[in-house]
């Protein structure tokens, strides 16, 4: 029988299964709002520059609740920061699928990208707790189970379309998942004590600093992939709607796979190799898509994307999470600071760039930064 640890009242792989859950619960939520971007762009008449301006607020809400988040966990430990800020997100959703404007829209992109924020740091920070207690790499089956969530929120997704539910009852149906599922997981996550009082920002070190522009790279094209890829499928693909998700789909699949697989093959590989890698497939997905726009062609790219960025961001957070110089929630505060810039600009330029040229050109661009992933990773001391 599984001992308790000193630092936890349950056995070491109940916070396991707890803390992804949560995970599960925090990937379901965007995958919702992901698959429905298309509808909701077309219920809203919002050109493809239109849509990348609206875009630009969800960003926006993830660099607000930065400082926040990491001042706030100081304070009451990640696991009521965890509780609340999902349940808000849940909510956030569902406000999504009632906007009746652009400015609504606005704003309730600008809540659910505070609230995704809140619980991508908060759950990272249990995460990290959990891989302290098994002393092995850990933290990227947590993020595989978050692709596992965006993959079963897709297919849900393309359900709801093809059943023309609107999104509001769509949203509706995934709050009350989440709400029931936080109410009875809550008990098990880890109660971890708030830090002692210290300043609010930290300047963070060299090494946290080249994760962070790694991160940045990377979501940059993670992004691209959950705004964009329906859109793309749609316009330049020129996919029916019972397959306008595929590709979405294709990608979650083989990013939550990638990231099932990704602690063993950093394990065996090294952390440096392991990024040289996922860069490379992350451009070779896209250039793949950008050359043979076609149905099989582009669902096969896309897929090589997934790939590709499935274990960047984890690798990265898990890094970070060691950090001697900070806490692990301010740390994962630091580093996501520099890494969701990539969300910040990523979704938006693609938008802009598709209004002056064509969405091709766009992927093309965000091709670059995959390749930009190998070049910083083999530079960086890692």
């Amino acid at each position: 029988m599984e001992q308790l640890t000193p630092s936890y009242n349950f056995p070491r792989t109940t916070l396991r299964i707890a803390v992804g859950v949560m995970f599960f619960m925090a990937g379901i939520c965007f995958a919702s709002w992901a698959s429905r971007i298309a509808t909701i762009q077309q219920n809203l008449n919002l050109s493809d520059a239109g849509l990348g301006g609206v875009l630009f607020a969800l960003p926006v809400g993830l660099m607000c609740s930065l400082p926040f988040s990491g001042w706030v966990i100081t304070r009451i430990g990640s696991r009521k920061l965890l509780v609340s800020a999902l349940i808000v997100y849940s909510l956030a959703l569902v406000s999504l699928g009632i906007a009746q404007n652009t400015v609504q829209l606005v704003a309730c992109l600008l809540l659910f990208g505070f609230s995704s924020n809140a619980v991508n740091i908060s759950v990272n920070t249990q995460a990290v707790a959990a891989e302290e207690l098994y002393k092995r790499p850990i933290l990227s089956s947590f993020h595989g189970l978050w692709s596992l969530a965006g993959f079963t929120g897709a297919a849900i997704g393309t359900f709801m379309i093809g059943q023309h539910v609107i999104p509001f009852k769509h949203f509706s149906m995934i709050m009350a998942l989440v709400i029931i599922t936080v109410i009875f997981t809550t008990r098990y996550l880890k109660n971890d004590k708030p830090a002692s009082a210290g300043p609010v920002f930290v300047m963070p070190d060299n090494s946290l600093i080249k994760l962070g522009v790694i991160a940045f790279c990377s979501m940059i094209c993670e992004g691209a992939m959950f705004d964009w890829s329906v859109i793309y499928f749609k316009k330049v693909v020129l996919a029916q709607n019972a397959s306008m998700g595929a590709g979405y789909t294709g990608f979650m699949l083989t990013m939550a796979t990638g990231r099932f697989i990704a602690d063993k093959f950093a394990h065996r590989f090294g952390l440096k190799r392991t990024l040289q890698v996922s860069g490379m497939l992350t451009a070779t997905g896209l250039l793949t898509a950008v050359a043979f726009p076609y149905l099989y062609t582009a669902i096969f790219g896309f897929m090589l994307v997934g790939f590709g960025v499935s274990s960047v961001v984890p690798l990265v957070y898990s890094a970070a999470g060691k950090s001697k110089t900070m806490s692990p929630g301010v740390a994962l505060a630091a580093v996501s600071t520099i890494g969701f810039m990539g969300f910040l600009f990523g979704p938006p330029v693609i938008g802009f760039v598709a209004g002056i040229a064509t969405l091709r050109a766009s992927f093309t661009l965000i091709a670059i930064m995959g390749i930009c992933v190998t070049v910083f990773a083999t530079k960086a001391k890692i």
